[in-house]
């Protein structure tokens, strides 16, 4: 092969490497966009709440007909399959009370049956044995950062650790939003993660993989869908 065509070559797989960087930059971009876009209206929003009082939701409040009562005040900030890295998705969403640690309420979104493992510090959740859209299945809320960065829960004294099966209604007053991440130098910001648990065999599975988790959009009737979903804020519907 003589010399001018090892250069021609050569360029041409530069070329092509280039384009592949350009291509994966752009990929990366379209699959991180809006999740960065909603990191910029979180960080607004915990800034100045009144300031943007317009992005909340009521606890209590329900959209039409959906068959869930909204948890707790705040801002939808993280929808369900937002990422942060490129190997994890959003299991479920984080509303944002805008107020300090221990003082927004968070409350059942439907009624089940409370538990609480032993070392739960900030988290619950509650089996729903009849899923309002498939009622041969069984499904759980999850509820958790309800404490402090050391530890200590704002989970209210009527279910402690190593509670079991207490039958709540919806609406039942849970605890509060707190700031806790398992580590005290790195509290989260303050506010509630939700998420809706699928079952096996009668027990949850692990909620730290979205596979496991259902996308809430119809049980609130809002825009939950981080795949879908790229730049709305959640809202009930004004009709």
């Amino acid at each position: 092969m003589n010399l001018s065509r090892r250069k021609s070559m050569g360029i041409t797989i530069i070329t092509l490497l280039g384009l592949l960087c350009i291509l994966g930059a752009v990929w990366v971009y379209h699959w991180l966009a809006p999740s960065l876009e909603r990191s910029r209206k979180v960080l607004l929003y915990i800034r100045d709440p009144q300031a943007h009082a317009d992005w909340r939701m009521k606890a209590g409040q329900r959209c039409g007909n959906a068959p869930f009562q909204f948890p707790s005040d705040g801002f939808i900030g993280y929808l369900w399959g937002d990422t942060f890295r490129l190997d994890h998705r959003h299991q479920g969403i984080d509303i944002f009370g805008g107020d300090d640690i221990g003082r927004v309420a968070v409350r059942a979104a439907y009624s089940g049956y409370l538990s609480r493992l032993p070392d739960w510090k900030s988290s619950v959740i509650i089996r729903i044995p009849h899923d309002p859209y498939h009622p041969e299945q069984q499904i759980w809320t999850y509820y958790t950062h309800m404490a402090d960065p050391q530890g200590n829960s704002f989970i209210v004294a009527d279910f402690p650790p190593g509670t079991n099966e207490v039958f709540v209604e919806a609406g039942t007053l849970l605890g509060y939003q707190g700031n806790y991440s398992g580590d005290p130098k790195h509290p989260t910001g303050v506010h509630l993660h939700f998420s809706i648990v699928k079952d096996h065999q009668g027990k949850f599975l692990n909620e730290l993989d979205i596979r496991n988790t259902l996308d809430p959009s119809p049980y609130f009737g809002l825009p939950l869908n981080g795949y879908t979903n790229r730049d709305q804020i959640p809202l009930c519907p004004s009709w």
